[in-house]
């Protein structure tokens, strides 16, 4: 008879406890409602601006190979190194290039431009935007805007790094 007693005892405490987490489920559905309806508002006033982040890693691989952006955005790229490997012996960077720049001579002479970063002297007008180079565990960020309508290259400027590491900048 005791058993029994405490078996219903029991049943009854677990669904009272359910009860109440339903009941406290359903007050906090309500509660956060109005938050959600506050934050959808908030990307149409940035409508002209757009955020990305783009990881690297030791193994030499951007994790995107096509970026999508609208002409005269206002682009927020981060570029966030996932390895471990010092910038010395796995560096990263983010270059776009101007239109009609060739990526294959723009990196071989990136090569000789260690002290600034694998950024050649005098290649501005090659250059739509660029980061600078991080290491394991860097991010860095960069803002500019999208330029006119196109298709664009980008590469990591990192000795032998182009080779795997580049993209298509498609701008709309």
């Amino acid at each position: 008879m005791k058993k029994v007693i405490y078996l219903l005892a029991c049943a009854a405490i677990t669904i009272a406890s359910c009860t109440n987490s339903e009941k406290q489920t359903e007050e906090t559905a309500t509660t956060t409602a109005p938050v959600e309806e506050t934050t959808s508002a908030a990307p149409e006033a940035n409508a002209n601006e757009v955020v990305i982040t783009l990881n690297a890693g030791d193994d030499m691989k951007f994790d995107l190979s096509e970026i999508k952006v609208k002409e005269g955005q206002t682009v927020k790229l981060t570029l966030t190194h996932t390895g471990k490997m010092a910038k010395t012996a796995m560096g990263h960077n983010f270059v776009l290039l101007a239109q009609g720049i060739s990526l294959a001579d723009f990196a071989s002479k990136a090569m000789a431009a260690q002290s600034t970063e694998y950024i050649p002297a005098g290649a501005e007008k090659d250059i739509v935007a660029h980061t600078k180079l991080v290491g394991g565990g860097e991010s860095d960020t960069i803002e500019f805007t999208a330029p006119a309508k196109g298709t664009y290259e980008f590469l990591c400027s990192f000795p032998g790094h182009s080779a795997l590491m580049k993209g298509n900048f498609i701008v709309e």
